[in-house]
C-alpha cells in the first residue's frame, strides 16, 4: 500500500502499516532532531510484503502504456517536490546545494529512464520444426529494495524504478538515516498515480535493521532483492538470501582508483581527481579513493590537486557558503581521523586539509600512500584523497587491482589506444578515461566486480534482474513419441 504507516498519517505517503512507535533521526550537522518516522518491527514488515504481493496481480496486468504514464508523471512530480526534497536532505545527510541538485536531477532521469524501458521487457518467439517457441520476459512477483543514505533520492529511486517498470510491485526498505527523503519516493509515485499496495516503504529505528531485513527476505512472496550500501552488509543480505534461494543484485563498496600516466593532461587529471575524492565529502560508492600517479609527474600533479583541495571548505551548508557539508556521523569522523594518524605515523605526508573538526571535515590530501597503511586498504568514504606513486604503467596497474574491491575506476592519458589497453587490465565494473570516477548513467550497466558485489542495475541488462525469462512452446501437429509406439514385428514364432 501507498498508504502511511502511522494513523492519523492521510494516505499516498508510501510507508507500510499503522504504529504508534517511532524514531528520530538527528540532523548530522546540528545535531537537533532532523526528522521523526515510523519505527517497523517484523510485524509491519511482514505486513508490507503482503500488501505488495496482493496488489502485484493487478499491477503486472496493468497495460505498458499506463506503467510509462505513471513513472512519466512522476518524473515530472520531481520539481515540485525539490523544496520537500532538499529540505529533507540538508536535515538528515547534510546535504549541500550542489548534492541536492544531483539527486534530483539524476533521480528524475531513473523515472524517464524506466518509463522507456517499458516495453523492452518484451520476448522472443522462434518457428521450429514442432511449432512455435517462445521466450517471454515475465515480472518476477514482490521486488524487495534496500536503498543508502549517501545519495538517497539517486539511489532510492533507482531501486524501485525499473522493478515497477517491469510489472513488478516494491517494498522499499528506507535507510534509517534518511527516512523522511526515501518516505518522499513513495509520496511522489502515489501523486503520480501508482495504485494502493504496488509501493511500500518501510521505515525502521536503527537497532531493528536485522529483525525488519530478515523479516523481508524471508517472506515467501519477496522473488528478488537490490541492495546497494557497504560490503560488510552486502554480505549478510546476501547469505540470507541465500539461504532462501532468493537473486540479489548487489553495488557495494568501493576504493575506486583513477591512474594518472606521465603523457596526462595534469590540470583535468587534477579537476577529475578532486571533484570524484570530494564531492559529497567522498561519501559516495565511486568516490575517487586511491589516485595512482607515474613518478615522473607525481610532485606536479600533487601540488595541482592539493591548490584545489585547500579550497574546499566544509560547514554548515544552509548557514555558509561551503562546498563541503559535515560528515553523516561522529563514528565517521572519528574513523576517518584514525585513517590520516595511521597514515602519517607509517610515512605519509599530509598536503592539505587535514582531521576532522567535529562533524566537519575539509577536504584533505594524504601522499605517499603505501601498504601497510589502513588508509591504502579501507574504503575511506570521506574527503580524503590519498596518492600513491608508481615508476612503470605496470606497477601502477597493480597497485590499482591491489584491493578487494572492483566498482569504478579512471585513467588519464593523451593518447586513448594506451589508455584502453590499460582499463581492460583493470579489475573493475566500470572504467573512465579522461573523466572522474563518479558518473552515474539510468542508460548503462552500473555495478562491479570482486567485493563490489554483482549484477547490474540500468542499461538493458537490467533487465535480467527484474524479470523472469520463460520458454513456452506451441506445437502446431501431435507428436510421436518413440517409446510408446508398438515394437516392429520379429516375424514369426519360433
Amino acid at each position: 500500500m501507498t498508504g502511511s504507516m502511522q494513523a492519523r498519517a492521510r494516505p499516498g505517503t508510501g510507508a507500510a502499516t499503522a504504529t504508534a512507535a517511532e524514531f528520530q533521526r538527528l540532523d548530522p550537522a546540528t545535531g537537533l532532531v532532523a526528522s521523526t518516522a515510523p519505527a517497523c518491527r517484523r510485524r509491519e514488515a511482514v505486513l508490507a510484503a503482503s500488501r505488495a504481493a496482493r496488489a502485484h496481480a493487478d499491477w503486472s496486468r496493468t497495460p505498458p502504456a499506463r506503467r510509462r504514464e505513471i513513472l512519466t508523471r512522476a518524473a515530472e512530480l520531481v520539481a515540485a517536490y525539490e523544496p520537500r526534497l532538499a529540505a529533507a536532505m540538508q536535515a538528515e545527510i547534510g546535504a549541500t546545494p550542489l548534492w541536492v541538485r544531483f539527486n534530483l536531477d539524476i533521480g528524475r532521469q531513473h523515472l524517464e529512464n524506466a518509463a522507456a524501458m517499458v516495453t523492452q521487457a518484451s520476448g522472443t518467439v522462434q518457428r521450429d520444426p514442432l511449432g512455435l517457441s517462445f521466450a517471454f520476459r515475465e515480472p518476477v512477483g514482490v521486488c524487495l529494495a534496500m536503498a543508502p543514505w549517501n545519495a538517497p533520492f539517486v539511489l532510492g529511486m533507482r531501486a524501485v524504478a525499473t522493478a515497477l517498470a517491469c510489472g513488478n510491485s516494491v517494498v522499499l526498505k528506507a535507510s534509517e538515516i534518511c527516512p523522511q527523503t526515501h518516505l518522499l519516493i513513495g509520496r511522489i509515485l502515489a501523486d503520480a498515480g501508482l495504485p494502493e499496495g504496488v509501493l511500500n516503504i518501510v521505515t525502521h529505528a536503527p537497532e531493528h535493521a536485522q529483525e525488519v531485513v530478515e523479516a523481508l527476505i524471508a517472506h515467501p512472496a519477496v522473488r528478488r532483492i537490490n541492495f546497494t550500501g557497504s560490503t560488510r552488509v552486502g554480505r549478510l543480505v546476501a547469505e540470507i538470501a541465500a539461504r532462501h534461494l532468493k537473486r540479489c543484485l548487489l553495488e557495494l563498496g568501493g576504493k575506486a582508483p583513477l591512474i594518472v600516466l606521465d603523457d596526462a593532461d595534469l590540470e583535468a587529471a587534477a579537476e577529475a581527481a578532486a571533484w570524484g575524492a570530494f564531492f559529497n565529502q567522498g561519501q559516495i560508492c565511486m568516490a575517487t579513493d586511491r589516485i595512482v600517479v607515474l613518478d615522473s609527474v607525481a610532485e606536479d600533479f600533487t601540488a595541482l590537486l592539493s591548490d584545489r583541495a585547500r579550497r574546499l571548505r566544509a560547514g554548515d551548508p544552509r548557514q555558509e557558503s561551503c562546498a563541503l557539508g559535515p560528515l553523516v556521523s561522529g563514528n565517521v569522523a572519528a574513523r576517518l581521523a584514525e585513517l590520516l594518524r595511521d597514515a602519517q605515523e607509517r610515512g605519509a605526508v599530509l598536503r592539505a586539509g587535514g582531521p576532522p573538526r567535529g562533524s566537519f571535515m575539509d577536504a584533505t590530501v594524504v601522499d605517499g600512500v603505501a601498504p601497510g597503511m589502513a588508509l591504502y586498504a579501507e574504503e575511506c568514504f570521506g574527503p580524503i584523497a590519498g596518492i600513491c606513486r608508481a615508476a612503470t604503467e605496470a606497477e601502477a596497474i597493480g597497485i590499482a587491482n591491489d584491493t578487494q574491491y572492483g566498482l569504478s575506476a579512471a585513467i588519464f592519458s593523451r593518447d586513448s589506444g594506451r589508455a584502453l589497453r590499460l582499463a581492460r587490465q583493470l579489475e573493475t565494473g566500470i572504467c573512465h578515461i579522461n573523466g572522474p570516477t563518479l558518473n552515474d548513467r539510468p542508460d548503462q550497466p552500473i555495478g562491479g566486480v570482486k567485493d563490489s558485489g554483482y549484477g547490474r542495475f540500468g542499461g538493458a541488462a537490467v533487465l535480467d534482474e527484474f524479470t523472469e525469462l520463460r520458454w513456452v512452446t506451441l506445437a502446431d501437429a501431435p507428436r510421436s513419441y518413440p517409446f510408446l509406439q508398438p515394437p516392429a514385428s520379429e516375424g514369426p514364432d519360433r
